[in-house]
């Protein structure tokens, strides 16, 4: 099984928001996890990433245990991090933004790989311009070239598609299965959108206040499950 969690347990302070989680993800799996806002999404991603204060569990990649490991080196077991709102840096270059991912590579390239540029032309054209001037659908494509340098084999993916006009959706949508389908890249990721969990997913997880209440296969997340646990 290449990912695992164990009665995983993550806290921000004192106050545990993801409670008692587990579940095992193969290789080359797309997982979609699903929920109304502040259902402990985010923070699922975020603790595998070691991101919150502490958590209790066991976190697994491959069967080497990752839960107390410091980011950096989580990274480098094949963790890819594209947060919610991309936190790209404005001032840097989409060049720069980029390169900075190669830094959590385990073979010491420090190169613009070229499967960002041929993923992205549109970044490919633009390398030399800032970041922060480029369209929100444009950071998003951004932040996943930057993930994508790490020479991930896991991405995390929090809300891939917020806010993001509807053409762009779909070109992210297609360039992420892409990634899992042609490239062998496992993903995890958060989604409101309902569609894009349906196009994309291989499983899902529903969450509802930090725990799992319902998994399975893509097929078996029904419209009576996303109006008890998605619907407001």
């Amino acid at each position: 099984m290449l990912l695992s969690l164990e009665n995983v347990t993550s806290y921000y302070g004192k106050t545990p928001i993801l409670k008692d989680v587990g579940f095992d993800l193969p290789e080359g799996q797309c997982l979609c996890v699903l929920g109304r806002n502040g259902v402990g999404k985010t923070t699922l991603l975020r603790t595998i990433m070691g991101l919150t204060d502490r958590s209790n569990g066991e976190i697994r990649i491959s069967g080497d245990a990752i839960g107390r490991a410091p980011t950096y080196k989580r990274a480098k077991y094949g963790l890819g991090y594209i947060p919610q709102g991309r936190q790209i840096l404005p001032h840097f270059t989409v060049k720069e933004n980029i390169l900075l991912g190669t830094f959590a590579r385990t073979d010491g390239k420090q190169e613009m790989p070229e499967l960002c540029l041929s993923l992205f032309p549109y970044l490919a054209q633009n390398l030399h311009r800032k970041a922060g001037l480029l369209s929100g659908g444009q950071q998003q494509q951004l932040a996943i070239a930057r993930a994508l340098a790490t020479n991930p084999r896991i991405l995390l993916l929090d809300e891939p598609t917020e806010g993001i006009q509807p053409n762009i959706v779909a070109e992210i949508g297609q360039t992420l299965r892409r990634l899992n389908k042609e490239f062998g890249i496992t993903l995890v990721l958060t989604e409101q959108h309902i569609k894009v969990a349906r196009t994309l997913g291989d499983a899902f997880l529903m969450m509802e206040n930090g725990r799992i209440v319902a998994r399975g296969p893509i097929g078996e997340m029904t419209d009576d499950l996303i109006n008890r646990h998605m619907t407001i």
